[in-house]
Protein backbone atom coordinates (compact mmCIF):
# COMPACT_ATOMS: atom_id res chain seq x y z
CA UNK A 1 0.00 0.00 0.00
CA UNK A 2 1.27 3.49 -0.15
CA UNK A 3 1.50 5.76 2.71
CA UNK A 4 3.04 8.80 3.94
CA UNK A 5 6.31 8.17 6.18
CA UNK A 6 8.60 9.39 8.30
CA UNK A 7 12.23 7.95 9.14
CA UNK A 8 14.48 11.08 11.09
CA UNK A 9 13.59 12.93 13.50
CA UNK A 10 16.18 15.50 13.15
CA UNK A 11 14.61 15.39 9.24
CA UNK A 12 11.27 16.36 10.53
CA UNK A 13 8.92 17.68 7.88
CA UNK A 14 11.71 17.88 5.27
CA UNK A 15 11.75 13.91 6.03
CA UNK A 16 8.26 13.01 4.88
CA UNK A 17 8.00 10.99 1.40
CA UNK A 18 5.79 8.49 -0.35
CA UNK A 19 6.68 5.30 -0.38
CA UNK A 20 5.16 1.81 -0.02
CA UNK A 21 4.38 -0.18 3.01
CA UNK A 22 3.02 -3.83 3.76
CA UNK A 23 -0.31 -3.51 4.13
CA UNK A 24 -1.20 -3.55 8.35
CA UNK A 25 -2.27 -6.47 10.11
CA UNK A 26 -5.40 -6.64 12.12
CA UNK A 27 -4.22 -7.72 15.89
CA UNK A 28 -6.43 -9.15 18.59
CA UNK A 29 -9.79 -6.26 18.54
CA UNK A 30 -8.51 -4.33 15.63
CA UNK A 31 -9.87 -3.67 12.68
CA UNK A 32 -8.25 -2.49 9.41
CA UNK A 33 -9.70 0.57 7.58
CA UNK A 34 -9.71 1.19 4.16
CA UNK A 35 -9.01 5.04 4.51
CA UNK A 36 -11.09 7.00 2.46
CA UNK A 37 -10.07 10.59 4.37
CA UNK A 38 -7.81 11.35 7.09
CA UNK A 39 -6.64 14.15 9.36
CA UNK A 40 -3.37 15.04 10.60
CA UNK A 41 -1.74 17.68 13.16
CA UNK A 42 1.17 19.75 12.13
CA UNK A 43 3.02 19.25 15.19
CA UNK A 44 2.67 15.56 15.31
CA UNK A 45 6.15 15.10 14.39
CA UNK A 46 7.34 16.76 17.53
CA UNK A 47 5.19 14.11 19.30
CA UNK A 48 7.56 10.98 21.08
CA UNK A 49 4.73 8.64 19.97
CA UNK A 50 5.57 9.37 16.23
CA UNK A 51 9.03 7.88 16.59
CA UNK A 52 8.70 5.35 19.85
CA UNK A 53 5.95 2.61 20.64
CA UNK A 54 4.75 2.43 24.24
CA UNK A 55 7.64 0.60 25.36
CA UNK A 56 10.00 3.27 23.67
CA UNK A 57 11.29 1.58 21.04
CA UNK A 58 12.00 2.89 17.91
CA UNK A 59 9.06 2.38 15.35
CA UNK A 60 10.03 3.92 12.06
CA UNK A 61 9.41 4.02 9.38
CA UNK A 62 6.07 5.65 11.09
CA UNK A 63 2.89 7.19 9.11
CA UNK A 64 1.44 10.13 10.31
CA UNK A 65 -2.18 11.25 10.82
CA UNK A 66 -4.53 10.27 13.40
CA UNK A 67 -7.67 10.66 11.92
CA UNK A 68 -9.45 8.50 10.02
CA UNK A 69 -12.79 7.82 7.96
CA UNK A 70 -13.11 4.74 5.76
CA UNK A 71 -14.71 1.55 5.46
CA UNK A 72 -14.01 -1.83 7.42
CA UNK A 73 -12.10 -4.16 5.16
CA UNK A 74 -10.69 -6.46 7.87
CA UNK A 75 -11.94 -7.57 11.24
CA UNK A 76 -8.95 -8.71 14.01
CA UNK A 77 -9.04 -11.59 16.11
CA UNK A 78 -12.19 -10.84 18.96
CA UNK A 79 -13.00 -7.89 17.33
CA UNK A 80 -17.23 -7.16 17.92
CA UNK A 81 -19.18 -4.11 17.55
CA UNK A 82 -18.30 -3.69 14.03
CA UNK A 83 -18.69 -6.11 10.38
CA UNK A 84 -16.09 -5.44 7.24
CA UNK A 85 -17.68 -2.80 4.77
CA UNK A 86 -19.04 -0.93 7.50
CA UNK A 87 -18.29 3.20 7.14
CA UNK A 88 -16.84 4.37 10.14
CA UNK A 89 -14.45 7.24 11.34
CA UNK A 90 -12.27 8.10 14.66
CA UNK A 91 -8.62 8.79 15.99
CA UNK A 92 -5.88 5.75 15.53
CA UNK A 93 -3.31 5.04 18.03
CA UNK A 94 -0.55 7.86 19.04
CA UNK A 95 1.82 5.43 19.22
CA UNK A 96 0.83 2.96 16.24
CA UNK A 97 0.88 3.95 12.43
CA UNK A 98 -1.31 6.72 11.18
CA UNK A 99 -4.18 7.52 8.67
CA UNK A 100 -2.22 8.75 5.79
CA UNK A 101 -2.00 5.65 4.39
CA UNK A 102 -4.29 3.41 2.23
CA UNK A 103 -4.87 1.10 4.79
CA UNK A 104 -4.71 1.49 8.56
CA UNK A 105 -4.91 -0.82 11.81
CA UNK A 106 -7.19 0.84 14.18
CA UNK A 107 -8.39 -0.84 17.63
CA UNK A 108 -12.08 -1.17 16.87
CA UNK A 109 -13.14 1.04 20.11
CA UNK A 110 -11.51 3.69 18.87
CA UNK A 111 -14.06 3.75 16.11
CA UNK A 112 -17.84 5.03 15.74
CA UNK A 113 -20.15 3.82 13.00
CA UNK A 114 -20.15 6.78 10.26
CA UNK A 115 -23.88 7.36 8.51
CA UNK A 116 -24.26 7.52 5.29
CA UNK A 117 -24.94 10.94 4.45
CA UNK A 118 -21.92 12.47 6.24
CA UNK A 119 -19.54 12.58 3.85
CA UNK A 120 -15.88 11.24 4.62
CA UNK A 121 -13.94 14.50 4.47
CA UNK A 122 -16.18 16.02 7.13
CA UNK A 123 -15.99 12.84 9.35
CA UNK A 124 -11.86 13.18 9.19
CA UNK A 125 -12.05 15.98 10.49
CA UNK A 126 -14.21 15.44 13.60
CA UNK A 127 -12.48 13.07 15.58
CA UNK A 128 -9.54 15.09 17.22
CA UNK A 129 -10.82 18.65 17.15
CA UNK A 130 -14.72 17.17 18.24
CA UNK A 131 -13.52 14.89 21.08
CA UNK A 132 -11.51 17.89 22.22
CA UNK A 133 -14.13 20.29 22.47
CA UNK A 134 -16.14 18.09 24.48
CA UNK A 135 -14.17 17.10 26.89
CA UNK A 136 -12.14 20.26 27.22
CA UNK A 137 -15.89 22.11 27.91
CA UNK A 138 -17.84 19.53 29.83
CA UNK A 139 -15.72 16.44 31.23
CA UNK A 140 -13.33 19.03 32.46
CA UNK A 141 -15.22 22.45 32.64
CA UNK A 142 -17.81 20.98 33.66
CA UNK A 143 -19.52 24.19 32.18
CA UNK A 144 -23.12 24.30 32.90
CA UNK A 145 -26.46 26.79 31.36
CA UNK A 146 -25.78 30.18 31.96
CA UNK A 147 -22.39 30.04 32.70
CA UNK A 148 -19.78 31.80 30.80
CA UNK A 149 -16.43 30.64 28.67
CA UNK A 150 -13.91 32.30 27.04
CA UNK A 151 -12.94 30.55 23.87
CA UNK A 152 -9.07 31.22 22.58
CA UNK A 153 -8.46 30.29 18.86
CA UNK A 154 -12.15 30.27 18.67
CA UNK A 155 -12.03 30.65 14.45
CA UNK A 156 -9.74 27.67 14.83
CA UNK A 157 -10.78 23.42 14.38
CA UNK A 158 -11.43 22.89 18.07
CA UNK A 159 -12.13 26.43 18.74
CA UNK A 160 -15.02 26.77 16.56
CA UNK A 161 -16.62 23.51 17.37
CA UNK A 162 -16.21 24.55 21.11
CA UNK A 163 -18.01 27.51 20.05
CA UNK A 164 -20.86 25.73 18.55
CA UNK A 165 -21.24 23.18 21.27
CA UNK A 166 -20.89 25.80 24.44
CA UNK A 167 -23.47 27.78 22.79
CA UNK A 168 -25.99 25.20 21.95
CA UNK A 169 -25.66 24.12 26.04
CA UNK A 170 -26.65 27.29 26.57
CA UNK A 171 -23.33 28.84 27.83
CA UNK A 172 -22.36 33.06 27.28
CA UNK A 173 -20.01 32.51 25.04
CA UNK A 174 -16.85 34.84 23.68
CA UNK A 175 -14.89 34.21 21.19
CA UNK A 176 -11.19 35.17 21.14
CA UNK A 177 -9.15 35.06 17.91
CA UNK A 178 -7.31 37.60 15.19
CA UNK A 179 -8.93 40.08 13.90
CA UNK A 180 -9.53 38.86 10.84
CA UNK A 181 -11.90 36.12 11.97
CA UNK A 182 -14.23 38.28 14.00
CA UNK A 183 -17.46 37.41 11.68
CA UNK A 184 -16.64 33.84 11.10
CA UNK A 185 -16.80 33.29 15.17
CA UNK A 186 -19.98 35.42 15.30
CA UNK A 187 -21.35 34.04 12.80
CA UNK A 188 -21.12 30.55 14.87
CA UNK A 189 -23.10 31.77 17.29
CA UNK A 190 -20.69 33.57 20.11
CA UNK A 191 -22.23 36.20 21.83
CA UNK A 192 -19.17 38.43 21.88
CA UNK A 193 -15.87 38.87 19.51
CA UNK A 194 -12.31 39.54 21.66
CA UNK A 195 -9.21 40.52 18.94
CA UNK A 196 -6.12 39.05 20.29
CA UNK A 197 -4.00 41.21 18.24
CA UNK A 198 -5.69 44.60 19.28
CA UNK A 199 -8.10 44.12 22.57
CA UNK A 200 -6.50 43.98 26.23
CA UNK A 201 -8.43 41.33 26.19
CA UNK A 202 -8.01 40.49 30.04
CA UNK A 203 -9.65 43.95 30.64
CA UNK A 204 -12.24 43.57 28.13
CA UNK A 205 -13.60 40.10 28.91
CA UNK A 206 -14.23 40.65 32.74
CA UNK A 207 -14.22 37.17 34.54
CA UNK A 208 -15.51 34.13 33.49
CA UNK A 209 -16.81 30.40 34.60
CA UNK A 210 -14.75 28.48 32.00
CA UNK A 211 -11.55 29.73 30.08
CA UNK A 212 -10.74 27.45 27.00
CA UNK A 213 -7.08 27.69 25.88
CA UNK A 214 -5.41 26.45 22.54
CA UNK A 215 -3.00 28.61 22.07
CA UNK A 216 -0.45 28.62 25.62
CA UNK A 217 1.79 30.88 26.73
CA UNK A 218 1.52 34.52 27.57
CA UNK A 219 -2.45 33.71 26.74
CA UNK A 220 -2.70 31.25 28.98
CA UNK A 221 -0.81 32.57 31.70
CA UNK A 222 -2.99 36.10 31.27
CA UNK A 223 -5.98 33.79 31.23
CA UNK A 224 -6.16 32.52 34.73
CA UNK A 225 -6.74 35.96 36.30
CA UNK A 226 -9.81 35.89 34.67
CA UNK A 227 -11.09 32.40 36.24
CA UNK A 228 -13.38 33.79 38.73
CA UNK A 229 -13.47 31.64 41.85
CA UNK A 230 -14.62 28.32 41.32
CA UNK A 231 -14.22 28.30 37.47
CA UNK A 232 -11.88 26.34 35.85
CA UNK A 233 -8.84 26.91 33.26
CA UNK A 234 -8.31 24.47 30.47
CA UNK A 235 -5.71 23.79 27.86
CA UNK A 236 -4.63 21.66 25.57
CA UNK A 237 -1.62 23.81 24.60
CA UNK A 238 0.75 22.94 27.57
CA UNK A 239 0.26 22.16 31.40
CA UNK A 240 -0.53 25.87 32.90
CA UNK A 241 2.00 27.73 35.12
CA UNK A 242 -0.23 30.00 36.49
CA UNK A 243 -3.18 29.06 38.39
CA UNK A 244 -6.45 30.69 38.54
CA UNK A 245 -7.00 32.18 42.67
CA UNK A 246 -9.88 29.84 43.93
CA UNK A 247 -9.93 27.79 40.75
CA UNK A 248 -8.68 25.15 39.19
CA UNK A 249 -6.09 24.66 35.72
CA UNK A 250 -6.26 21.31 33.89
CA UNK A 251 -3.99 20.47 31.23
CA UNK A 252 -5.51 17.46 29.03
CA UNK A 253 -4.77 15.23 25.79
CA UNK A 254 -8.01 14.15 24.09
CA UNK A 255 -9.07 10.42 24.70
CA UNK A 256 -10.84 8.22 21.93
CA UNK A 257 -14.70 7.88 22.74
CA UNK A 258 -16.93 6.11 20.57
CA UNK A 259 -19.71 6.98 22.31
CA UNK A 260 -19.05 10.85 21.69
CA UNK A 261 -18.21 10.48 18.77
CA UNK A 262 -21.69 9.26 17.21
CA UNK A 263 -22.82 11.57 19.33
CA UNK A 264 -20.92 14.59 17.26
CA UNK A 265 -21.56 12.68 13.35
CA UNK A 266 -25.55 13.21 14.87
CA UNK A 267 -25.16 16.88 15.35
CA UNK A 268 -23.53 17.13 12.06
CA UNK A 269 -26.26 15.02 10.71
CA UNK A 270 -28.83 17.70 12.26
CA UNK A 271 -26.85 20.49 10.98
CA UNK A 272 -26.45 21.53 14.86
CA UNK A 273 -22.93 21.58 14.10
CA UNK A 274 -20.65 22.60 11.56
CA UNK A 275 -17.03 21.16 10.65
CA UNK A 276 -14.89 23.87 9.08
CA UNK A 277 -13.02 21.95 5.65
CA UNK A 278 -11.11 23.90 4.05
CA UNK A 279 -8.78 22.73 1.67
CA UNK A 280 -9.00 19.05 0.42
CA UNK A 281 -5.96 17.08 -1.05
CA UNK A 282 -4.85 13.67 -2.60
CA UNK A 283 -2.43 11.67 -0.79
CA UNK A 284 -0.02 12.16 -3.62
CA UNK A 285 0.09 15.87 -2.10
CA UNK A 286 -0.10 14.93 1.51
CA UNK A 287 3.53 15.86 1.79
CA UNK A 288 3.01 19.31 0.57
CA UNK A 289 -0.20 19.90 2.46
CA UNK A 290 1.91 18.75 5.44
CA UNK A 291 4.87 21.29 5.26
CA UNK A 292 2.63 24.43 4.00
CA UNK A 293 2.71 27.15 6.24
CA UNK A 294 -0.16 29.72 4.68
CA UNK A 295 -3.12 29.61 7.16
CA UNK A 296 -5.87 27.70 5.73
CA UNK A 297 -9.18 28.57 6.88
CA UNK A 298 -10.63 25.25 7.86
CA UNK A 299 -9.07 21.74 8.41
CA UNK A 300 -6.53 20.12 5.34
CA UNK A 301 -7.85 16.55 4.65
CA UNK A 302 -6.77 14.68 2.59
CA UNK A 303 -8.61 12.39 0.71
CA UNK A 304 -7.30 8.89 0.27
CA UNK A 305 -9.74 6.37 -1.55
CA UNK A 306 -12.87 8.02 -3.79
CA UNK A 307 -15.98 7.11 -1.79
Amino acid sequence: MQAITVRDREAGVTGLALEDLPHPHAAENDVVVRVHAAGFTRGELDWPATWTDRAGRDRTPSVPGHEVSGVVAELGFGTTGLTVGQRVFGLTDWARNGSLAEYVAVEARNLAPLPADVDHTVAAALPISGLTAWQGLFDHARLATGQSVLIHGAAGAVGSIAVQLAVEAGARVIGAGRSADRETVLVLGAHAFLDLEADRFDEAAGQVDVVFDVIGGEILDRSAALVRPGGTLVTIAEPPTVRPDGGRAVFFVVEPDRARLADLAQRVRDGRLRVRVGAVRPLAEAVAAFTKRERVHGRTIICVTED
